[in-house]
């Protein structure tokens, strides 16, 4: 009993560390873009706690039922970041453009609400082929690895110099994850992102001496609602809402599928039954109400990630009782502020060095999906073009899109968008061939 209940909190705490490397780095980087103070980013990174945690318990108790981490959405992070630097370059009011989004996440989550109530999502199966879920996946890692990466070092875009130290830690970190969850034997194995993570905070503090934490001004704290304002809607906003409502169904069903993929080699591992199909049509309800409350709590909006299943796969973690424990605490960490205060002290690049090991696992995972049907010179080609167009527009400086109509910088611009758009597109219009039916032998 002892034992078992010292494992459940281990991967309780390694769940809760997960939750939190994948969440902490992006209210940071969003507040700076629109220049907010420091007590709004900490009220924004309160919020964001909230709901990533009430969204993650959701997915998995109500929706897909699977081992699935909620966090901010890649796409909706490039949207806002994008917005920011709209609103100071044409010298507008940057929380204009913050109503703005929370208008479209409305939008976006009740879109998402409805096709997951209605059972539309199933149907939508046949756009999302093993191909197209593949390109996501891989695309998606190569998008935000470049990120993790700027991380690792502390490159900023700054004057600010590179530390080596720093670096040394972070790369030491993604070494030791690494070694863990390829190596590892028992329990370091299980939980090799934890281990990596603490030490590597640990580490980073006898290095660089501890950071001073914001002053706790009340023992409770609630969020707030609509901090930004009443949401708004524009032409501009209502036609990407619609075009991001595509991508974040792609999140959904291949976060599911992927998870579903990584839990049946784990069956076939270890003879032990999982029991766990996962429900793509409550999936995609529930992420359409999590995109709803992000809007309400004027925070990112969340989406099941699908570098989950890497951290299943690295950790051999699938109970779902550590998963839930995990995101209760994680969702009432927002409510005091001395908590959530800690937890912002976690060095930028040990989470990204954690959550860089785990993203190499997803690409596997992508080239396995791909790899589900036979590679001929129409998939090969569809594969190719995604992977170029997608990673080519990463690429390009955002001075190169400012003369395009609003909707259509928001499309151009994100590479993932760019790359799913064109797989899908490739994939309905270009059909295969049909094998030629034989007629037998006629008498």
């Amino acid at each position: 009993m002892k034992n078992g209940s010292w494992g459940t909190a281990m991967a309780s705490i390694q769940w809760f560390m997960f939750l939190l490397a994948g969440s902490i780095a992006f209210p940071i980087i969003i507040g700076h873009a629109y220049q907010l103070p420091a007590d709004e980013i900490s009220g924004f990174m309160q919020r964001t706690f909230l709901v990533v945690g009430v969204s993650t318990l959701l997915g998995g108790w109500l929706g897909h039922r699977l081992p699935i981490v909620d966090g901010p959405a890649g796409i909706w992070v490039g949207v806002f970041v994008l917005m920011g630097q709209m609103a100071f370059l044409n010298q507008q009011d940057p929380m204009e453009n913050l109503r703005l989004l929370e208008g479209s996440m409305l939008l976006a989550g009740t879109i998402l609400a409805v096709l997951g109530a209605a059972g539309w999502m199933e149907k939508m199966l046949k756009l999302f082929t093993p191909l197209v879920n593949g390109v996501y996946l891989i695309i998606l890692t190569f998008q935000l690895s470049g990120a993790m990466l700027k991380g690792m070092i502390g490159f900023s875009g700054t004057s600010t110099p590179i530390e080596p130290g720093n670096v040394a830690v972070s790369f030491s970190v993604f070494l030791l994850v690494l070694a863990l969850s390829i190596w590892g034997k028992s329990w370091m194995k299980s939980y090799a992102v934890l281990t990596g993570m603490i030490a590597g905070w640990v580490v980073f503090v006898l290095v660089n001496g501890g950071e001073s934490m914001p002053r706790a001004t009340a023992l409770v704290s609630l969020p707030d609602l609509f901090a930004w304002g009443l949401p708004r809607l524009d032409a501009g906003t209502f036609i990407s809402s619609v075009m991001v409502s595509l991508v974040l169904v792609s999140s959904v069903i291949v976060s599911v599928s992927s998870m579903r993929q990584v839990l049946s080699e784990r069956e076939q591992m270890t003879g032990q039954p999982v029991g766990r199909e996962g429900r793509l049509e409550k999936g995609g309800l529930i992420s359409g109400v999590s995109t709803i409350l992000a809007s309400v709590f004027s925070t990112i909006a969340t989406v099941p990630f699908s570098v989950s299943s890497g951290f299943v796969r690295t950790t051999g973690q699938t109970r779902m009782l550590p998963f839930f424990i995990a995101c209760l605490a994680f969702a009432a960490a927002s409510f005091f502020p001395f908590v959530y205060a800690f937890l912002s002290t976690l060095p930028e690049p040990v989470a990204n060095a954690a959550m860089l090991a785990l993203f190499s696992q997803m690409v596997g995972i992508g080239i396995s999906s791909v790899l589900k049907e036979t590679l001929d010179q129409r998939r090969l080609t569809i594969l190719g073009l995604s992977l170029t167009l997608g990673t080519g527009v990463m690429f390009l400086p955002q001075a190169v899109f400012s003369g395009l109509p609003t909707v259509l910088q928001y499309i151009m611009s994100n590479g993932v968008l760019v790359g799913i758009l064109t797989a899908l597109l490739l994939e309905q219009t270009w059909l295969p061939k049909q094998a030629p039916v034989s007629e037998g032998i006629r008498p």
